[in-house]
């Protein structure tokens, strides 16, 4: 299942289905999150299993363990050059569907959350290395996207971060930090 962009590009891509969640749903989604911290470049989104997320966490970050989102920013192009695609996130609706259980909300609106987190590290902010900015920032979209409690604030410091399994930290080793 895919939905696409204006230009015909599909930029979600569902592996597995989520009730109450379309792809062209989480496109608008996506969008609605993009323009809100006026990020211009597409984001691919793959909603897919802990299996494949396990996969991805080992190949790229070298921890063989499920996590709930990964973020792959685009690498940056030279100067004056436009970049088209801010990276991929990707997500693993197994392990959203246990958070939205623990947490009493719906899976949708899990998918939703760890998607607003993973677009926040491929616009360049970074949890870890912020004094909070990033969390300030997830925050305030998720209550005017009317979403629940959002990763960072629900996950302990100590726990977010490359070891700690499902709730891992979801940057890539390149990804780049923001700075401004």
């Amino acid at each position: 299942m895919n939905a696409g962009n204006n230009s015909g590009d599909k930029v979600i891509t569902f592996r597995k289905r989520i009730a109450g969640l379309s792809p062209s749903t989480l496109d608008r989604f996506v969008l609605r999150v993009r323009k809100a911290i006026r990020l211009q470049d597409t984001v691919n989104v793959l909603v897919t299993n802990s299996g494949e997320l396990r996969s991805l966490n080992r190949r790229f970050r070298g921890a063989d363990k499920p996590t709930d989102v990964l973020s792959f920013p685009s690498p940056a192009v030279g100067c004056g050059e436009a970049r088209r695609v801010a990276g991929d996130v990707a997500i693993s609706v197994d392990i959203a569907r246990e958070n939205a259980s623990r947490l009493g909300h719906s899976v949708a609106d899990e998918v939703k959350i760890l998607a607003l987190h993973g677009i926040l590290h491929l616009a360049g902010f970074d949890h870890e290395h912020d004094n909070g900015e990033m969390a300030r920032k997830e925050s305030r979209l998720r209550r005017s996207l009317k979403l629940e409690i959002g990763l960072i604030e629900r996950t302990p410091p100590h726990r977010h971060n490359a070891l700690s399994g499902k709730q891992g930290i979801d940057r890539a080793p390149n990804a780049r930090r923001r700075t401004a």
